[in-house]
């Protein structure tokens, strides 16, 4: 199976400080999604400002005992949680990204029939924005409503 991200609404490639100073600025935004327990590697980092972004991550299903769990190069899993990690960074003139923030988009909230589908048809498809209440990059737990789950035919 593969999982497909779409994601749309990017909040841009500078993020000004906060006006009382508890968020700093940062320049040259990129996002990205992280390989699992390696930070350092990143799939196909996306600037800020882009339209769109898509990244697609193959994977593999098997049963078990809570139900469908999803493994795969990309997909973290913390205390039996199966996620997958947003990376939020600045890039600098020598091409060098610099995290400073992520999102986990969660797989074990995914519903089963979708998961099921998916599984059966090869693909799942997560919609989601970029951009949070504030206008900055999109961090925390990422969950419906804020993405919307589909299964599609690979």
């Amino acid at each position: 199976m593969r999982i497909r991200l779409d994601a749309v609404d990017l909040p841009g490639r500078t993020r000004p400080a906060s006006a009382d100073g508890a968020v700093p600025a940062y320049d040259n935004l990129h996002v990205a999604v992280q390989r699992r327990d390696r930070p350092a590697e990143l799939l196909d980092p996306q600037p800020g400002d882009a339209p769109s972004a898509t990244w697609t991550l193959e994977c593999v299903t098997s049963a078990s005992a809570t139900g469908t769990e999803v493994k795969g190069a990309y997909v973290q899993n913390r205390l039996g949680r199966r996620f997958i990690y947003l990376s939020w960074g600045t890039v600098d003139e020598s091409g060098v990204f610099t995290m400073f923030r992520r999102a986990k988009v969660m797989l074990d909230l995914v519903p089963a029939d979708v998961l099921a589908a998916a599984e059966r048809d090869g693909l799942l498809v997560g919609r989601l924005g970029l951009t949070d209440a504030h206008g900055g990059p999109l961090c925390a737990r990422v969950e419906p409503p804020h993405i919307t789950w589909t299964a599609a035919h690979a």
